[in-house]
């Protein structure tokens, strides 16, 4: 991947890659979901790329990052943001992430809420009730008997409407293959901080603004789930995305874009 600099953990690299506006002008980060990288962003890249200085991270253990040994915590996911923009220099910034990237974006909100102009959390949960553990075990399990590619078909078509991987059959075998490139290490450590999420009880707390965006066809963050999300954080505003599944920044970009540009103030 071009323009892609590795970012030193201690006994791992992240990768990080800058677009987007020069120098002066207001950072913004993003971060993926699991089982992604930072592509997952493309269409968003151009729209943001007007008005911030844009820096793009694959999550340990996805895209052209390394894998530490695992299980991860939130708490590990959140000092990964958190020193990936002290290397660059950003005290403060704008952040965007979609589903465990969306809640490692609660994490930090509360707590580094001075490093966040704002926040928006897309797809995502805070809490871990029981049926989304066992989902995780599951998942865990299938991984373990056949590798991630027992449960690529399954994972598209939680992030995907049908419509669009209809249409769109060479961009489906893009994230396919991004997704199977994942480290299982990456994969499972991540699952393994998804099963300990409990920030829900904590968003009353929030002092960063906050934007809370759903694809509406979204079964594994369900819109009711993040309207109680938003219900629960002063200030806040949620979006849905008609249409759009788990990653409705790509298969329904155009509203996605439409529905994040006020609160980020884009050009």
């Amino acid at each position: 991947m071009s323009g892609v600099t590795m970012v030193d953990r201690g006994g791992f690299r992240l990768a990080t890659r800058i677009t987007g506006q020069g120098e002066g002008a207001p950072w913004l980060v993003l971060s993926n979901s699991l089982g992604a990288s930072m592509m997952m962003w493309d269409d968003q890249l151009e729209l943001l790329g007007r008005t911030y200085r844009v820096l793009s991270y694959d999550t340990r253990g996805h895209g052209a990052s390394d894998a530490p040994k695992g299980p991860y915590s939130f708490d590990d996911l959140v000092a990964d943001v958190v020193a990936v923009m002290d290397r660059y220099g950003i005290a403060k910034a704008t952040y965007m992430g979609l589903s465990l990237g969306g809640m490692t974006g609660l994490g930090l909100a509360l707590k580094h809420p001075d490093r966040f102009e704002r926040i928006v959390c897309c797809d995502a949960r805070a809490d871990n009730p029981e049926p989304f553990v066992k989902s995780w075990d599951d998942r865990i399990a299938a991984i373990d008997a056949n590798g991630l590619g027992s449960i690529v078909g399954p994972t598209m078509e939680r992030w995907f409407v049908e419509p669009w991987r209809t249409a769109n059959p060479d961009r489906l075998k893009a994230f396919e293959a991004e997704f199977l490139k994942t480290s299982v290490e990456g994969y499972k450590g991540c699952a393994a901080a998804l099963k300990t999420l409990n920030y829900l009880k904590d968003l009353g707390s929030v002092k960063v603004p906050m934007l809370y965006v759903c694809g509406e066809q979204d079964m594994g963050a369900p819109i009711a789930a993040m309207g109680a999300m938003s219900a629960a954080t002063p200030g806040s505003a949620l979006a849905g995305i008609p249409n759009g599944a788990h990653l409705p920044n790509v298969d329904n970009a155009a509203a996605f874009n439409r529905a994040i540009a006020p609160f980020l103030r884009l050009a």
